[in-house]
């Protein structure tokens, strides 16, 4: 905290800095800022003492509440509730039978699939009624009336409602307008509300379910009786059957729909008697604000009349009492640089403007203000075709813990936001911003987020809700008394109501093969990625990087990629270099490579607006940037460069002409060996609303930045991936990306960071929640920067994060350019030694973490699970976030706190488990699938709790190596760790660790152990890729040691294949039998037995 007064002389000229800058490297800026703006040198600098840097603390001011968001604050808390009430009418639904039902029957005219189905879907003139829309076609169509006597808007108001049952459990609603239809005034909108299917979801795998049955009260009256409560009448409601098969299957579903109130109820058909596992609209809370003409409209209140702010396209300016001085630039927090070297300081937020609010809409259910227009401090955003907002509540009776809704700073399991005894006063957020210095325990929008909820509980299993729509969303949590289950209230800014029912199962595996069909899976990452990231802003010229890289080296510490931020580029323009600090990039990656390591640099999607820089003068030469609200000039905001446009990522056009840029002979300097790292990408605009861009503003297609916003970094990260995998000749390496922003779907394309996190114990407590949040959501390629990016970690914070780091999927250390350096020979030779074994430990565990990557590409299953995922009967364990499982074989509860000697850890005591340093039975299971076990366990600095679970055989390469790509070739070494019945099994995949040859060409191999009290036995699949040259391949694939967990006593002698004795050795202290030189190969059938 250096306390410091810059006072500048030229001539009669003084720059003074009387407010207290976050960083020291602020007076350095601001420094700079002055002398561009006086265009000349400075004769004299003096810095003399003045004041202290202020603490980290998020400037909430810039980010908007629910009651300072106008259709949140409409619609939360029921407030507009009496304007929507809505009936399904009976007269107007239509079956279509699935078209797997249709062979060889006749096709009388109301069944007929495609002719229902196109009169349902055409409209006047033969316009798709919906041409947005993508996958199974529905199953059930009708109209939904809102029946309210006063609608918000005034006047009738319907709406297309369908319903489209799916294999393998899978239902899908939507509800969207009725378009082309005149309303009072002869006025009508031609097209529909643009929804962006084709971008998120996996078409081909959202087929329609065989079978579908529609049960009505005339026909299945009896049936029906036993879903409806005795109380109401049966003619009220009707019901979809579905599945895959006809009859006797427990896999098939029951949607239950009431007419009105209109809701919906979600089924088992097994399991009926234990009630729905969902509902829809049971607390009457849908709302869906038809799209309006200004004309004949009430204006914006006279209070928005009042004030006097400007347009969008005008935001430089600020209402601070500064606006006559000049801006000269923005800080990440917003916050303007005025040419004389001040900054705009800090708002306290509006308590008296939000209390305002409140009053003005007790007497009325409809609040008008900011309906057509709305204001946030400086910002105005024009509303084109007036409220678009879309609600609906969704609950899960019978369900205690709720979890999803990535990313926020809070813990896995969602609390509740409103009611009694609420632990938070605002919804969770869903809206992708930078927020600068964020704070904890808090449901304020972060960096990405999956509009997924899943609910668990021991009665109706695992299931879940997936809302598919990307614009700016709030969702409450309450707990629902009536049934004891919790229950979500969900109000978009626009779009439709589109929902996936996910029914789940038993298992939660169920659910996330489910959701996989859905949005797609995380692909097999190379293997480097899933080593050790050394990363810093800024590692500033060549000679660090071989600093660094050298030192690694010399220390024998393992790393596999060495990371450049923004300051490696020509001024921050992307795809360049900084000629004088790194004049030869390629000799440099080269050198990096020659020894295993590639290196990553920054590209953002902020392009500087210089027109010698190539990138820019194609791009607007094209016109591939986002546009002003007119649609007319290139959208100019301001970030790292300064004056920044931005690319339209929403257009395939555009998308591909980016990932063109990525070729070699485009981005000079690079080489095969360097990869990419995507930030800034929310997207951020430091002079722009909440450090965004305005909503108003309109892509190449003419649809508002409101419609798209959560989607424009995921699909920044397809774009950098597809250009990663077309640059090299077949398109045959896999491309790693990482990125901050994401939205439902970024699991397809790379790995995600929490972002900017600090050096604080607080901060690494709170990394394995978030983490495991994303997972919820099948984002599972995720970590938190080691260490913190603001601030200094003592050498205990860095050991602990270090260790916690080795066992996140993503495994990178960063710090900010204002944070000490610290790589990890900076804390001394004995910190230095713990933090080289926990990148150690990670290392040798890499045929783990790739084989349980290979699962989740296959299954959808996430890589970092919570206890419940493995543990679904264990009640005790729903709600627990600091202890998670590395697929379904290790535990691992990070220390999080100073000082600690000794942690609590759960065991389910379903299975024994080891510990992973010692061998040793930490906790000997009794298979209860309910019982859990609390254990105080050692963790001293040098430990970690990590336990492999009895029943489990995992391959580990205990060969010290600098980095992954050194390793492939190193033999393994089996953990065998034995259950209660003295069994254990397990999986090892192999490919090429690099290439998509075992998805191109099934250029693969799994290796299959199993052990009981006698044998161990090996059973490999291998692809045809690699089948007719498996045999040369088998001594790069050998395994060297056996370790067997859990033998009481060792055997007389244990025999190979060919009846040769192996060698080992028993410890009776720890109950563990080595096997030593076994001469087998991971890709040989083999048995070893135990006599």
């Amino acid at each position: 905290n250096i306390l410091t007064t810059c006072v500048v002389e030229e001539d009669n000229s003084r720059l003074i800095l009387p407010t207290s800058p976050r960083r020291a490297s602020d007076i350095t800026n601001m420094v700079e800022v002055f002398v561009a703006s006086k265009r000349r040198g400075f004769l004299s600098l003096l810095l003399v003492v003045g004041f202290a840097v202020q603490g980290f603390a998020v400037d909430r001011s810039k980010f908007r509440t629910c009651d300072q968001t106008s259709f949140c604050r409409r619609h939360r808390d029921e407030k507009s509730s009496s304007l929507y009430k809505y009936r399904l009418t009976p007269d107007s639904l239509e079956f279509h039978l699935p078209s797997s039902e249709q062979k060889g029957e006749p096709e009388p005219e109301d069944a007929s699939l495609w002719k229902s189905f196109s009169q349902r879907l055409l409209g006047k003139g033969q316009k798709p009624l919906d041409p947005y829309v993508r996958g199974a076609p529905p199953t059930l169509t009708g109209l939904l009336v809102n029946v309210s006597p006063d609608s918000s808007s005034g006047h009738k108001e319907n709406l297309h409602w369908s319903v489209h049952a799916m294999s393998d459990g899978l239902v899908r609603m939507r509800i969207h307008e009725v378009y082309g239809v005149e309303d009072s005034a002869g006025k009508a909108f031609e097209s529909a509300r643009v929804t962006y299917d084709e971008l998120v979801l996996i078409e081909e795998e959202l087929i329609p379910a065989k079978h579908a049955a529609w049960m009505r009260a005339s026909e299945h009256g009896d049936y029906l009786k036993k879903l409806v409560p005795p109380s109401e009448d049966i003619n009220n409601y009707t019901a979809l059957q579905y599945g895959d098969t006809k009859d006797g299957s427990d896999k098939n579903m029951v949607l239950l729909i009431r007419f009105a109130p209109f809701s919906l109820f979600l089924y088992r058909e097994d399991q009926i008697e234990t009630g729905p596992i969902m509902t829809l609209n049971t607390q009457e809370m849908m709302h869906f604000e038809l799209r309006r003409f200004k004309e004949g409209e009430e204006n914006t209140s006279s209070k928005e009349q009042a004030e006097d702010t400007e347009s969008s396209s005008d935001s430089d300016k600020k209402d601070d009492g500064k606006s006559k001085k000049e801006i000269v630039g923005y800080w990440e927090d917003g916050l303007a640089i005025y040419a004389d070297g001040t900054r705009e300081e800090k708002k306290a937020v509006d308590e008296d403007h939000t209390e305002s609010h409140r009053k003005l809409t007790e007497s009325s259910a409809l609040d008008r203000e900011g309906m057509w227009e709305e204001n946030f401090q400086s910002h105005k955003d024009s509303k084109r075709n007036g409220p678009m907002s879309v609600g609906m509540d969704l609950s899960f009776p019978g369900s205690q813990h709720i979890y999803g809704l990535p990313e926020h700073a809070s813990s896995t399991v969602l609390r509740e936001t409103i009611g009694d005894g609420a632990h938070y006063s605002e919804p969770y957020r869903l809206y992708n911003l930078d927020v600068f210095e964020y704070e904890l325990d808090e449901t304020m929008a972060l960096y990405g987020h999956i509009p997924l909820v899943v609910s668990h509980s021991t009665t109706t299993g695992t299931s879940g809700i997936f809302w598919f729509n990307p614009t700016e969303t709030y969702v409450d949590v309450m707990q629902k008394d009536d049934t004891k289950g919790k229950s979500t209230h969900w109000i978009s800014e626009s779009g439709i109501i589109d929902i996936f029912m996910l029914p789940g199962g038993s298992n939660p595996s169920d659910l996330y093969r489910q959701y996989a069909k859905i949005t797609g899976k995380t692909p097999l990452p190379p293997m480097f990625s899933l080593g050790y990231h050394q990363c810093r802003w800024n590692y500033k010229d060549e000679k660090d990087v071989f600093m660094v890289h050298d030192t690694f080296e010399e220390l024998d510490y393992p790393y596999d990629v060495l990371w450049l931020d923004i300051e490696h580029t020509d001024g921050k323009r992307y795809f360049t270099w900084d000629s004088n600090n790194f004049p030869e990039p390629k000799t440099m990656q080269e050198r990096l490579w020659s020894q295993g390591r590639r290196m990553v640099t920054i590209v953002d999607p902020h392009i500087f607006r210089d027109n010698n820089y190539r990138i820019h003068k194609e791009a607007t030469a094209k016109g591939l940037y986002v546009k002003d609200k007119e649609g007319k000039k290139d959208y100019d905001g301001w970030c790292w460069p300064g004056s920044s446009s931005y690319l339209d990522f929403t257009n395939d056009s555009v998308r591909n002409w980016w990932a063109d840029q990525f070729a070699y002979n485009k981005y000079e300097g690079s080489t095969t060996s360097l990869f990419t790292w995507n930030d800034m990408n929310e997207p951020s605009v430091f002079n722009g609303p909440e450090v965004s861009m305005q909503k108003d503003l309109l892509n190449l297609k003419g649809e508002e930045h409101r419609e798209w916003h959560n989607l424009y970094g995921m699909l920044f990260h397809k774009a950098t991936g597809m250009g990663q995998i077309r640059r090299n000749q077949g398109e045959d390496i896999r491309p790693f990306v990482l990125s901050r922003a994401f939205f439902a779907g970024s699991q397809r394309y790379g790995a995600i960071w929490t972002g900017d996190n600090k050096a604080e114990w607080s901060h690494l407590e709170i990394a394995s929640p978030m983490l495991l949040s994303m997972n919820v959501g099948a984002l599972t390629f995720v970590g938190a920067d080691v260490g913190g990016f603001f601030g200094n970690p003592d050498a205990e914070l860095m050991t602990r994060w270090m260790q916690a780091g080795a066992y996140q999927p993503f495994f990178r250390g960063h710090a900010h350019h204002d944070a000490k350096r610290r790589e990890p020979w900076m804390f001394g030779e004995e910190t230095m030694r713990l933090l080289r074994k926990a990148a150690m430990a990670r290392y040798a565990l890499l045929p783990m973490w790739y084989t349980v990557f290979r699962e989740a590409e296959l299954t959808g299953m996430p890589v970092m699970r919570t206890m419940w995922m493995q543990y679904p009967k264990a009640e005790q364990l729903f709600s627990v976030d600091n202890q998670y499982l590395i697929g379904a074989d290790l535990l691992v509860r990070p220390v999080t706190s100073a000082g600690t000697l000794e942690s609590e850890v759960l065991f389910p005591m379903e299975d024994s488990w080891y510990d992973v340093d010692t061998n040793r039975v930490i906790s000997a299971g009794n298979g209860s699938e309910s019982e859990v076990k609390a254990i105080a366990v050692a963790s001293d600095l040098s430990k970690i709790p990590v336990y492999q679970r009895g029943g489990s055989i995992l391959s580990r390469k205990l060969r010290l190596r600098r980095s992954s790509f050194m390793m492939k070739k190193d033999p393994y070494t089996l953990y065998i760790a034995m259950n209660v019945k003295m069994e254990a099994a397990g999986t090892l995949y192999m490919d090429d660790e690099e290439t998509f040859g075992h998805v191109k060409r099934d250029e693969y191999a799994i290796a299959s152990f199993s052990a009981s009290r006698t044998t161990i036995e090996n059973v490999v699949e291998v692809g045809s890729g690699w089948a007719t040259h498996v045999d040369s391949m088998k001594n790069d694939r050998m395994i060297e040691r056996i370790i067997i967990m859990g033998i009481e006593s060792p055997p007389a002698s244990i025999q190979n294949n060919s009846g040769s004795n192996i060698d080992f050795e028993h410890d009776a202290v720890t109950n563990v039998l080595v096997l030593r030189k076994p001469e087998i190969s991971a890709l040989s059938r083999w048995v070893i037995n135990f006599n």
